[in-house]
């Protein structure tokens, strides 16, 4: 299997490569230079381990497989139960529990994993690698719970100062392991996010530095989510298959996409957005369009540039490298993408999607309690209100955090808070290690630069 860029300047990666490299060197997304058909009879009656070994194979041919199969299952014993991420039904859908890792968030799939291979492939390659990125909230401490006290590799993390939930920034700021740097921007998570492309963009200072990503934008995140979208679909065997993605980056509900490609008989996946809905205009109406981020209750998906939407587009314009370069570039420069209705047409083959407010968030959490007994979190109650609106029968339901990570945002919903995992209480106890930068790309590498060189 080898690897390209969405904008065609980079080609011919292996996996290990293409793993490294993080965002493309032109500036691109990576993309498998094929997509490999999954034999679902083979696949059907794997526990989640094996299930992930054999959907790894199909993308990895250069780790040899009895080394392979080892970071995969050191992967998933960092998990709470062994199916990793159960499926529960209730109330008309199916719920795809997905925050049964070490911080509670969909993130751990694909970070706990992320971590492993960084120290295996550094180790194997006798270097090291300094890792920059930026959270909304979850990806934050997903990926320093990854990558904590590895050999070789330091991690610097940019999340927006203020603007994630207290729980998250305990989860980032309190790990000890030297390696560690937080980074809270004084602005929104767009902003941390343009600042990481523009420092990787930078690629005398990206090579100097040698900085790689563990942000969605890296092929290894997405290779590692596509495995529950299987899992899933294998533990409720239902007969019209949607998925219901909560999104703010267009990660999460990529993977599914690539699921849908390699044969999981997807019929639609729905895009569930909060108010930040650059994604729901673009389904609806095909706007592409950067507007101002508004804070809401579910600040994992409070995002208004999709850093995971150029590989979408990739495959939506028939994987013109071209086409794409052009689109990437005239959004930059302006802001705004317009569809044709006849390309509309093709996005609606693959989605569907609604807006939740914070109302119906909040409206949901309620009454998805009040009739289960279950709560779910904000992020989670956009999704499902997503597949209420849809009307489809027995909708999987992607359950992306654990609701004792927003306990104020369901204390206000349902009138009481969740139950708080002993993990998330030992957090308070423990001492905050943060520094607040302006935000600027200039005061962001220059504190990279003295971190490393001191």
């Amino acid at each position: 299997m080898r690897y390209r860029s969405t904008r065609g300047g980079v080609r011919d990666l292996s996996f290990t490569e293409a793993f490294l490299m993080g965002l493309a060197t032109d500036g691109g997304l990576i993309v498998p230079e094929k997509i490999p058909k999954a034999d679902l009879s083979a696949l059907k009656k794997l526990d989640y381990k094996d299930l992930a070994f054999e959907i790894f194979k199909l993308f990895i041919d250069d780790i040899p497989l009895d080394d392979l199969k080892e970071l995969v299952q050191k992967s998933y014993s960092a998990f709470d139960t062994e199916e990793v991420t159960p499926v529960v039904k209730k109330d008309g859908v199916y719920i795809l529990e997905l925050f049964h890792g070490p911080t509670f968030a969909f993130k751990d799939v694909a970070l706990q994993f992320l971590g492993n291979l960084f120290e295996y492939v550094l180790k194997d390659r006798n270097t090291y690698i300094n890792v920059l990125g930026a959270t909304s909230g979850d990806t934050g401490s997903a990926a320093i719970y990854g990558l904590k006290g590895k050999e070789n590799v330091n991690i610097f993390i940019l999340h927006p100062h203020g603007k994630v939930s207290r729980v998250q920034e305990l989860q980032m700021t309190t790990v000890e392991d030297k390696n560690v740097y937080n980074i809270a921007i004084k602005g929104t998570f767009d902003d941390c996010q343009a600042i990481v492309k523009a420092i990787f963009n930078d690629l005398d200072f990206k090579e100097k530095y040698r900085l790689g990503a563990v942000n969605s934008i890296n092929w290894a995140r997405v290779l590692a989510q596509i495995v529950y979208y299987f899992y899933a679909y294998f533990r409720t065997d239902v007969e019209e298959l949607y998925f219901s993605v909560p999104t703010g980056n267009f990660g999460d509900i990529f993977a599914g996409y690539m699921a849908k490609r390699m044969g999981l008989p997807i019929k639609r996946l729905i895009l569930a957005t909060n108010s930040n809905d650059i994604l729901y205009r673009f389904v609806n109406f095909g706007d592409y369009s950067k507007g101002e981020v508004v804070k809401t209750i579910s600040p994992s998906m409070d995002i208004q540039v999709a850093s995971n939407f150029e590989r979408y587009l990739y495959y939506l314009f028939d994987e013109d490298t071209s086409a794409v370069k052009d689109l990437m570039d005239k959004f930059l420069e302006t802001g705004v993408l317009k569809f044709s209705s006849d390309v509309l047409e093709r996005v609606k083959d693959d989605f569907e999607s609604y807006r939740s407010s914070e109302d119906d968030t909040k409206k949901t959490i309620k009454s998805f309690y009040e009739e289960t007994g279950y709560v779910i979190d904000p992020h989670t109650a956009c999704g499902v209100y997503a597949a209420k609106m849809s009307n489809h029968e027995d909708v999987i339901c992607l359950a992306t955090a654990h609701p004792a990570k927003f306990p104020e945002a369901i204390f206000e919903a349902i009138g009481r808070y969740p139950e708080t995992p002993q993990a998330i209480k030992d957090l308070e106890r423990k001492e905050k290690r943060f520094t607040v930068l302006d935000n600027s790309v200039g005061e962001v590498k220059n504190f990279i630069e003295k971190v490393l060189t001191t």
